[in-house]
């Protein structure tokens, strides 16, 4: 049985919007960023060996924005979640390839490679409950 406090804290209708702001936020601002310094994801997409890099930035940035929108807005939820899914998982596969590490390098890769992975579940459940919320209205 849930504690009161903590009912009443997942009950108040601000949670939910405060849960989708703190899973985003990081997209959010690592797609405003990337706006402002265009030459600088421009570059990052290059280090990570993805070209054409102008295209896969545009993408990232595109991704980056319109993902969390779409959860903020809890409308179409569900495409917010799998854009920003299935990218932290594409990202983290590029980004943190432990496993073709060598061994000083791949502790760190690990955890971050593990972290992604949690963030593409918060994702998962944020699909998930948008759409218990839709038919719930329903």
């Amino acid at each position: 049985m849930t504690p009161r406090p903590i009912a009443a804290l997942l009950d108040w209708p601000g949670a939910w919007l405060l849960a989708r702001l703190t899973l985003t936020s990081p997209y959010l601002l690592g797609g405003l960023v990337k706006l402002i310094d265009w030459q600088g994801a421009v570059a990052e997409q290059a280090h990570f060996g993805l070209q054409p890099a102008v295209v896969f930035a545009a993408l990232t940035i595109a991704v980056e924005l319109i993902g969390p929108a779409l959860i903020l807005a809890d409308r179409l939820a569900w495409l917010g979640a799998g854009m920003l899914g299935v990218f932290t998982l594409l990202a983290a596969v590029v980004a943190n390839a432990f496993w073709t590490m060598p061994e000083g390098e791949r502790f760190a890769a690990t955890n971050a490679f593990f972290e992604h992975l949690g963030l593409v579940g918060g994702f998962m459940l944020v699909a998930m409950v948008s759409l218990r919320r839709t038919q719930d209205r329903a």
